[in-house]
């Protein structure tokens, strides 16, 4: 595929160029997600919200049709997240950027999205300094750093006092094992030990050999989502472990309905943090689910797919409130402290931060009708992005 080479001020100036053009009757919206390789499942539960929100509430906003071009990056691919970005500017002539599922490609893309003045919505990549790296850049997710640090001060409140963390070795899992770490210690529990293992089919056996020899009262877990939390519960159980005597805490990949279905007895325990279950108990989310359901052959929507959908919300509201011009600065203009009701709870945009603030989540892993689900034990409100307000004191 022919690359595009765009320096800073012609790819500003074909912006321009495209918002002119999209002025007469049609915004566009150009996403970009992992359609194919080992991450294709994110891409089809975020387009899967994408394209519930767009059903229930048309696909025209301000008297303007609503188009939307997808583009597949394939993976963790920046160099061609960044491609793809300068093709739906220049070529395609997109007034905003959507979608990114992993950190790099959305880092690659923020480029794009601050030289050609872009509104960018990230619908998924959590890691916390994405969108420090556009001013137009925003997100409907979460931070890992707003999960784990809600968990680490959870659980030593609640009695768990020692720790051992086992974390992927890459950029979001530094963020969460950090973040666990930072909270757990303030509020006066202990790290016994920490690995970071490798991303690519670790050999979770080793890992937590090492940690039942420690014997810690605790291990705080992240893995990728995909087949990595079902592998791990399958060697916890192996070495003999129980979550009786060994309490275990993770985001909330770790316990999908994937991973608890794989995981069966050894799930039983697990304790949780996260932004948003399908289980979550209240009208708007029970609407959601069962609209989800259906235009989903059964399948449960995940965190993935409330990030689509209110990453339209949040696209359809800014362009009401700009009457659909597509002028990045007045877009984000019109994001920053929105508020709605999500399926996952209230939530808001930082007007600071332009990064998502919301409920989390804490759950415990029980079995309720014969089968292994998360259930609800606390929740705390309004957190916002733990690293972005530290960086505000300083």
């Amino acid at each position: 595929m022919k690359k595009y080479v765009v320096a800073g001020a012609s790819l500003l100036a074909a912006a321009v160029m495209s918002s002119a053009a999209n002025a007469q009757g049609t915004i566009k919206i150009g996403v970009i997600l992992p359609y194919s390789g080992q991450f294709a499942h994110t891409a089809t539960e975020i387009d899967a919200g994408i394209k519930l929100y767009m059903k229930q509430h048309g696909d025209t906003v301000g008297g303007k049709k609503i188009e939307m071009i997808r583009k597949d990056v394939g993976g963790i691919a920046p160099p061609v997240a960044k491609r793809l970005a300068e093709e739906l500017v220049v070529r395609d002539k997109v007034d905003i950027l959507a979608g990114f599922v992993l950190t790099p490609n959305a880092i690659a893309a923020c480029g794009v999205s601050a030289e050609a003045k872009k509104l960018m919505v990230i619908m998924n990549a959590a890691t916390s300094i994405i969108t420090t790296k556009s001013p137009y850049c925003t997100r409907t997710s979460f931070t890992l750093p707003m999960v784990t640090e809600t968990l680490g001060a959870w659980a030593a409140k609640n009695g768990i006092k020692k720790a051992y963390t086992l974390a992927s070795d890459y950029a979001p899992g530094h963020d969460a094992e950090q973040g666990f770490i930072r909270a757990f210690k303030a509020n006066g529990g202990e790290i016994v030990g920490s690995v970071r293992m490798a991303v690519g089919n670790p050999d979770f056996s080793a890992y937590l050999q090492r940690a039942k020899d420690l014997n810690p009262q605790s291990i705080f877990v992240f893995v990728p989502a995909g087949a990595q939390p079902a592998a791990f519960g399958k060697a916890f159980a192996e070495r003999g472990m129980s979550t009786a005597t060994t309490r275990i805490l993770g985001t909330g990949e770790l316990t999908d309905d994937t991973a608890l279905k794989q995981m069966g007895d050894a799930a039983k325990g697990i304790i949780t943090a996260w932004n948003y279950d399908h289980n979550h108990k209240s009208k708007m989310n029970q609407d959601f689910v069962a609209a989800y359901k259906k235009d989903n052959k059964g399948e449960n929507p995940s965190f993935l797919s409330v990030g689509g959908y209110d990453g339209m919300h949040l696209i359809y509201e800014a362009l009401k409130k700009t009457k659909a011009n597509g002028d990045a600065d007045q877009l984000i203009g019109a994001v920053k402290g929105m508020k709605w009701d999500s399926p996952r709870g209230p939530m808001m945009i930082d007007p600071e931060t332009n990064d998502a603030v919301e409920t989390i989540y804490i759950r415990r892993v029980d079995k309720v009708g014969g089968r292994y689900t998360n259930v609800e034990v606390d929740s705390v409100p309004n957190v916002k992005d733990p690293v972005k307000e530290a960086m505000k004191k300083k």
